[in-house]
């Protein structure tokens, strides 16, 4: 074999090894961690919490139907959710990860399967990159570097954050990976195969490669302040001169090394730039689309206690309000004795040591903060970023470890540093039953492997031993603090019920009786989140982080609820709400049984048909304004429907109940209407005095997290009086007896009395004025009008960003609204209006990307050499490399 090729090859088959045995290692234990804590698919207990169950799930079952060519909607825009909402964002957002092709591969009927597996893969490779990467910063045992990589994958932040929110663990993948390509820019190599990664990690979640690529550079600079080797196209893995190496004398013919080191970086820069470029089309509009999202209140960031932050470094830890460090026991202390081992060159210690302390404190201060998240304090867990100190934090345990374990005096100063965190973090709130005993067992084995390493007799035998101890202290302390995670978020956060036979009947029931375009089929709320995700349909319910400002506003003006302040409206059972968006089906349901952690009961499912108006209504041009009373989420309904139906008594009178427990609202309204009680704030029960209505509906308002909807509270009595009795949630929650009830904020007419005949009659009117027909396809919707229509077209589709529309054979402009509806302007020559929507950001991204894939390809043209021959400089370092071997081969 020529020595280039040998050079190549060597150190690719440990790197190779390691990589497989991480894989294999993490999706073991990771997959004995579910089994241990009883969670889905390996036990009966669900793993939806919070956002996995109402989000994540019912975007990979949406997926799935879109690649099976299933759904209504195409990768522009989702017919399904939110009368109608940009696709490609959440596409990027949640689902553009490689991994969740794997969808398709799975039936229909185990979405949460298919979601687990995908996790347990991301995380599986996340071990054998880190793996890989080790090896190539420098060479050592393969199977510490496995281990190692395994305790990288299978982090805090692995099992607290990345197990429920599995579309950051592309950026759990994307750190060794990005940082892999820093290596192949420091020394001039891969400069097509670099971008393209990048490219790729990028698409699959740009939220945390954006933080994988902070980390990335930060390893890139240290390595590029540690190694002499920059530029020389040769991994050496030492760390120490290549001169040195090879035989030359210091300081001959030796370039300035500030040169090949700003090289370097401008290689890096550019890989970045082209990769970042090609993930334009799809970054932009997701960047376009948090800008025209609901806003979410201001989150001011408020560092943990540094108790608590230590904490995070013990295991069986769990908290979203602190940073997740757990990597395990022995590989923190190896982590440890960095600062000790004077086996590592002194540079190369202060480089690594200085780079962790400062990212440390970066995840305290506000600014750092800051950008780390891009700008943007996020709601909830504010340590997103943790993961790359986690890869920082195993990189400085492998240096340590590499050349052999670190001499006694270093194992002392690690031993002394893990003692002061396990001491320091006692009083944490953080700390776990488990925690010391997990963590001593740890530590116990881990001096077991060290005086083992350190034994002379018997050689061969005893390393691997040593070996087995280290992986048995690392397993066994991941797997308890696996089980411990996930029991202690079942315990503290909301869940979701595994996917069961309520979804599947109500599924089949609307397949059933789905009539898109025609009208709209809403299945009402199921147990979850992202309820037509789920199950099918057409209707208001939309849970994302790209949720639009515009729709979310306009429903909360109608009437409808909210819950994740804003981001994810629901259904509203209303029948003015459903002439106005053509909702024709609905679907109600009402569980058999309890939901518990280990089942979904069966539910009742009763479906009604009503008549309403097309997807597409004429009205006139101006809506009808206000005269005078206050605008009420009434008198909006009557506006976007053209028609008034309610009658809105005046502020009614209010009477408080001797004790202070209950409120008892009076108004006067024509007898026989039905009474809507719409009180967005109002947390308790409310029901009519007279016992003439439904039993008491509860609401659950809460600013600004929840937003409760209006409901029907029954039929106005012969008196037309109407008597509201309002028990707020606080006056039920005293020790045994009543406590006051606070102050009511209600909207100033907070009672609408429906008239039914004026409903059916607008009904009527907009069905005789409206489209003929409708016809839709993946991102475009035609309809065809009465000739001589005037006025403006109304389509029941909210006007966010991106949509364009034309009457007739106009060319398409930027779509009006009409009261936050897509609204064309006719004036009776035309007889059809079309309307098509284009995500926000597409074209400007697909013009960066073109520009990226074009530098890409001058610069693979420009790097492009004949086969068999190679740049003088790498030839002259292999010669020299080589010679050098040859000598210490003769020495010994």
């Amino acid at each position: 074999m020529p020595p280039a090729a040998e050079t190549e090859s060597r150190p690719s088959r440990p790197r190779l090894r390691a990589a497989a045995g991480a894989a294999l290692l993490t999706g073991l234990l990771f997959s004995l961690a579910g089994r241990l804590a009883g969670s889905h698919p390996l036990g009966p207990r669900t793993r939806n919490i919070v956002d996995l169950g109402q989000q994540y799930l019912p975007y990979h079952v949406y997926w799935r139907k879109l690649l099976l060519g299933d759904t209504d909607g195409d990768l522009f825009l989702n017919w399904s959710s939110g009368f109608g909402t940009n696709f490609l964002g959440d596409f990027g957002t949640y689902l553009s990860s490689p991994f969740d092709l794997l969808v398709v591969l799975f039936p229909a009927d185990r979405p949460e399967l298919a979601l687990y597996v995908i996790t347990a893969l991301k995380i599986a490779t996340a071990g054998a990159a880190m793996a890989a990467l080790l090896l190539t910063l420098r060479r050592g045992p393969w199977p510490v570097a496995a281990i190692l990589g395994t305790a990288y994958a299978l982090s805090g932040w692995t099992f607290n954050y990345g197990a429920s929110v599995p579309m950051w663990l592309d950026g759990l993948v994307a750190f060794p990976l990005l940082c892999m390509v820093g290596e192949w820019a420091r020394k001039g190599r891969r400069p097509v195969l670099g971008p393209l990664v990048v490219a790729v990690a990028w698409i699959a979640n740009f939220y945390t490669a954006y933080m994988a690529t902070i980390g990335a550079a930060i390893v890139l600079v240290v390595r590029l302040l540690t190694t002499d080797d920059t530029g020389t196209g040769t991994d050496t893995g030492t760390g120490a001169s290549t001169e040195a190496r090879a035989g030359v004398p210091a300081g001959a013919n030796r370039p300035r090394p500030s040169r090949p080191r700003f090289r370097a970086l401008l290689r890096a820069a550019r890989t970045v730039a082209i990769g970042v470029g090609l993930a334009a089309p799809l970054v932009l509009v997701i960047f376009l689309g948090t800008k025209t999202a609901d806003p979410t209140p201001p989150t001011p960031f408020v560092p943990a206690a540094w108790t608590d932050v230590l904490a995070r470094f013990l295991p069986a830890t769990a908290s979203v309000a602190t940073p997740a460090l757990f990597i395990g026991t022995p590989a923190l202390a190896l982590a440890l004795t960095l600062p000790f081992n004077t086996a590592v060159a002194a540079r190369v210690r202060t480089g690594w040591i200085t780079a962790i302390v400062l990212v440390a404190l970066s995840l305290q201060w506000e600014p750092t903060h800051l950008l780390w998240h891009a700008g943007a304090s996020p709601n909830g867990i504010p340590y997103r970023q943790t993961f790359v100190l986690c890869g920082l934090l195993l990189t400085a345990a492998w240096l340590s470890v590499a050349r052999g374990l670190p001499r006694p005096a270093a194992l002392l100063g690690g031993a002394g540093l893990l003692a002061f965190i396990a001491r320091a973090a006692n009083d944490s709130a953080d700390i776990d039953r488990w925690t010391y005993p997990a963590g001593a067992g740890a530590a116990v084995l881990a001096a077991a492997v060290a005086l083992l390493a350190r034994a002379r007799p018997a050689r061969r035998l005893l390393p691997v031993l040593a070996v087995g101890l280290l992986l048995a202290a690392q397993a066994g302390e991941t797997l308890v603090t696996g089980k411990r995670i996930e029991e202690q978020q079942l315990a503290k956060v909301s869940w979701a019920p595994r996917i069961g036979p309520w979804h599947t009947d109500m599924a089949a029931a609307v397949t059933e009786k789905d009539a898109w375009p025609r009208h709209r089929t809403d299945p009402g709320e199921v147990p979850g989140g992202n309820d037509v995700l789920l199950v099918g349909g057409q209707g208001a319910d939309y849970y994302s982080s790209l949720t639009s400002d515009t729709y979310s506003r306009m429903l909360a003006g109608l009437g409808f609820g909210y819950y994740a302040k804003g981001r994810h409206p629901v259904s509203l059972d209303n029948p003015v709400t459903d002439a106005i968006f053509s909702i024709g089906t609905r679907m109600r349901s009402t569980p058999e049984g309890p939901l518990a952690l280990d089942r979904l009961p069966e539910a009742a499912i009763t479906v009604t048909d009503t008549p309403v108006p097309p997807l597409v209504t004429v009205h006139p041009r101006t809506p009808a304004q206000p005269q005078g009373a206050p605008e009420s989420a009434f008198t909006r309904q009557e506006r976007m429907l053209g028609h008034q139906v309610y009658e809105v008594p005046a502020a009614p009178a209010r009477t408080a109940a001797p004790d202070g427990t209950a409120t008892t609202l009076t108004a006067s309204c024509p007898a026989g209407s039905e009474v809507w009680f719409w009180a967005p704030e109002y947390q308790g029960t409310a029901a009519l005095a007279d016992g003439r209505g439904a039993p008491a509906v509860a609401y659950a308002g809460k600013l600004p997290s929840v937003l409760a909807p209006m409901q029907r509270l029954g039929t106005v009595p012969a008196s037309g009086t109407v008597r509201i009795d309002l028990h707020p949630e606080a006056a039920t929650k005293g020790q045994g007896k009543a406590t006051a009830a606070p102050p009511l904020k209600l909207p100033a007419r907070p009672i609408g009395c429906l008239r039914q005949h004026r409903l059916d009659t607008a009904v009527r009117a907009l069905t005789a004025g409206g489209a003929t027909s409708v016809r839709t396809t993946g991102h475009t919707v035609t309809a065809e009008l009465p000739a001589g229509s005037t006025g403006t077209a109304v389509l029941a589709v909210p006007r966010i960003s991106g949509w364009r529309c034309a009457a007739g054979d106009a060319p398409l402009a930027p779509a009006r609204s009409r009261l936050g509806l897509l609204a064309v302007p006719l004036d009776g020559g035309a007889t059809s209006v079309t309307c098509s929507f284009r995500p926000p950001g597409l074209r400007l991204g697909g013009a960066v990307g073109a520009a990226a894939l074009l530098a890409l390809l001058v610069t693979a043209l420009l790097h492009r050499r004949p086969r068999g021959r190679e740049p003088r400089g790498r030839e002259e370092f292999t010669v020299r490399a080589h010679t050098a071997r040859s000598t210490e081969k003769t020495s010994v």
